[in-house]
């Protein structure tokens, strides 16, 4: 029976996978890969168990390769060691009768050569995009990286290819291709970064030209009813991630190609600041409102929502699903606190990133308290 004043707990299908409510948990970042293979261990299986009451769960970004590294303590899914690894983790989840994605990111120039055996990170052109790079000695500043030649960006789409094969060995649900904030994929679509002169540069067509080389991959390696890609058409004023006159038509571009491609779902996450004076300024705080006539697919909102304000996106015709991710943190039985009106418990931010079961495993159960 559906919710009609609670659409969030309604079921949906999301490609090839029926959801039992439309309370996605969004991936986050969380460090506790501690060995040198970043082969996923006993904590993250517990840790994704304790969570498999969301309609789905989105892994935390995953390397599809070794030159795709930019945080410590991250894990990958580029050998066959790591697809073990992540197999407990899929095990325990559908165990518990969760459905889970794994999510695939490179970290492109945002990376530092600390974390790639001193090479420099990968990016479309030799640009600085002014972060900081979290390596095994702290915070470093990045540097400026290495423009991809054709053959870097031929490799990286393959790897992304090899990294869903890997997937389907490892028992996930299906696939996300991690494509917001500073990472490699933004990198290309804003013109300030992607300075190239061939075909992946120059355009709006251009620019998104490898984005859409990876899904199409991606889907060739498995089923475009298996894959799903979250992007962030807000992000600007970040580093030198700036959107200029460009960005918000190679994003409309973007998403109008994914429309055709028939995926599982597309996950728009909204701005991160005020987008008031900028190039972005018509997407307000709710991007899926201005992407929602231009995609015709299943569409996930994240960032900032509440169970109120999700179901009344939901109910508006603008997103079919809700992305939720620090409430996941510290609630790992969100959807039922969800439904039945029950407080939900603060998170302690010192404990999200590395370390042991502290903040990880520890938060309780509504029914636990």
């Amino acid at each position: 029976m559906s919710n009609p004043n609670y659409p969030l707990l309604d079921p949906i299908r999301l490609g090839e996978i029926e959801l039992p409510n439309r309370i996605i948990m969004a991936s986050m970042t969380r460090a506790r890969t501690d060995n040198p293979g970043l082969v996923p261990n006993v904590l993250q299986a517990q840790y994704y168990e304790q969570r498999a009451s969301a309609g789905l769960i989105l892994t935390e970004g995953t390397w599809p390769s070794r030159e795709s590294a930019g945080f410590i303590s991250v894990p990958g899914l580029y050998t066959q060691q790591q697809a073990d690894g992540w197999r407990k983790v899929t095990d325990a989840v559908h165990a518990a009768g969760g459905r889970i994605f794994v999510q695939l990111g490179h970290t492109g120039s945002s990376s530092h050569p600390d974390l790639l055996d001193g090479d420099l990170p990968l990016a479309p052109s030799a640009i600085n995009p002014g972060l900081k790079a979290f390596t095994p000695s702290g915070f470093k500043d990045t540097v400026v990286p290495r423009a991809m030649d054709l053959s870097d960006i031929a490799r990286t789409v393959e790897d992304y290819a090899k990294a869903t094969r890997l997937a389907q060995d490892a028992g996930f649900d299906g696939v996300e291709l991690h494509g917001i904030n500073t990472f490699l994929i933004p990198t290309f679509l804003y013109e300030n970064l992607n300075r190239r002169t061939d075909n992946y540069g120059g355009s709006s067509e251009n620019r998104a030209r490898i984005v859409l080389e990876i899904v199409d991959a991606i889907v060739g390696s498995w089923a475009s009813g298996r894959v799903g890609i979250k992007l962030s058409p807000g992000l600007t004023g970040v580093g030198n991630f700036i959107a200029g006159n460009e960005t918000l038509a190679t994003f409309e571009y973007l998403i109008g190609q994914l429309s055709r491609r028939h995926l599982a779902y597309l996950q728009l996450m909204n701005p991160v600041n005020d987008l008031t004076g900028t190039h972005l300024e018509v997407l307000g705080q709710d991007v899926a409102k201005h992407f929602r006539e231009r995609y015709s697919g299943t569409l996930i909102a994240n960032g900032g929502y509440t169970f109120e304000t999700g179901n009344a996106l939901i109910r508006d015709g603008f997103a079919d699903a809700i992305a939720y991710g620090a409430p996941f943190i510290s609630n790992p039985d969100l959807v039922e606190r969800f439904r039945d009106n029950l407080p939900l418990s603060p998170s302690d931010r010192d404990t999200y990133y590395g370390g042991s079961e502290v903040g990880y495993l520890d938060y309780p159960t509504a029914d636990a308290k």
